[in-house]
C-alpha cells in the first residue's frame, strides 16, 4: 500500500479544515486573538484561504504555489494557536491540546515548503 503523496494530504488537511471554518465558524471563533478585531471574518476568510490553497495543491500546475500558500498559512496561524495559550481554560486536556498544536505547526511547514521547492 502506498502512502499519499505530501500534497495530496496537505490538500485534504487543508480542505478539511477549509470546510470545517465555514460550516461551523463559532468552533474557531474563540481562536482568533481579540487583537485582529472580528473573529467571524477572520475564521470565514481563512476558511476560504484553506480552501483555495488545497485546490492549488491539488492541480500539478499550481502544486509548487500551493506549496507557499500553505507555509504562509501555517506561519500565520501561529498568532491564534499562541492566543489559545491565553484564552483555553487551565485544566489538563484543554492545556495539553494548546501544548500540542503549536509544535505541530513545524512539520506542517516543513512539508508545505518540500512541495513549494518541488521535493
Amino acid at each position: 500500500m502506498r502512502l499519499p503523496s505530501t500534497d495530496t494530504w496537505l490538500a485534504a488537511v487543508l480542505g478539511g479544515a477549509g470546510v470545517l471554518h465555514l460550516a461551523r465558524p463559532g468552533i474557531y471563533d474563540w481562536l482568533v486573538p481579540p487583537e485582529l478585531g472580528n473573529a467571524r471574518a477572520w475564521v470565514l476568510a481563512s476558511g476560504v484561504a484553506e480552501l483555495g490553497t488545497a485546490a492549488l495543491l491539488a492541480a500539478p500546475a499550481t502544486r509548487r504555489a500551493g506549496g507557499w500558500a500553505a507555509a504562509a498559512l501555517f506561519v500565520g496561524f501561529v498568532p491564534a494557536h499562541l492566543h489559545t495559550f491565553r484564552a483555553v481554560p487551565r485544566e489538563p486536556v484543554p492545556l495539553a491540546v494548546a501544548t500540542a498544536r503549536l509544535p505541530l505547526q513545524l512539520p506542517l511547514i516543513g512539508a508545505a515548503l518540500r512541495v513549494a521547492r518541488g521535493r
